[in-house]
């Protein structure tokens, strides 16, 4: 893990689950995910867009021509837990696509309007994931 993710993760959980700096007010959560190859635990820290009982996430890479490395664990394992504040919440993974994935990630867009400089970088269609409680 970066030490940017390492200091990220450990303001978060000394505040919380908020974090200054650049993700000052944003929604954060932090991510726990088994490893598609490794099947070791993995921890990031990700903004992510509260939609009732869900959190929605999305696999933008700051708009890298690949998908980050999480989304990968998360396809091959989708049942998974979140940090949200100072809890920890057991979820299952799954890809939200077409017009309801537009939808969000216009959403996003408009709470954090750096997300269209993410997909303006890429060719790739960002992938936008749901969480829900399990």
């Amino acid at each position: 893990m970066s030490d940017f993710n390492t200091a990220i993760i450990e303001e978060f959980r000394a505040n919380g689950g908020k974090v200054g700096g650049p993700f000052d007010g944003a929604s954060m959560l932090i991510l726990h995910t088994i490893g598609a190859k490794s099947g070791e635990e993995r921890v990031s820290p990700l903004v992510y867009l509260p939609r009732g009982d869900e959190y929605v996430i999305f696999a933008s890479k700051a708009g890298a021509d690949t998908n980050p490395d999480w989304y990968h664990n998360v396809k091959a394992n989708p049942e998974i837990s979140i940090e949200v504040g100072e809890k920890k919440i057991d979820v299952v993974a799954t890809e939200v696509t077409g017009a309801q994935r537009d939808e969000l990630f216009a959403e996003q867009v408009k709470a954090m309007p750096g997300f269209a400089d993410y997909e303006a970088k890429t060719t790739r269609v960002i992938p936008v994931i749901s969480l829900s409680a399990r």
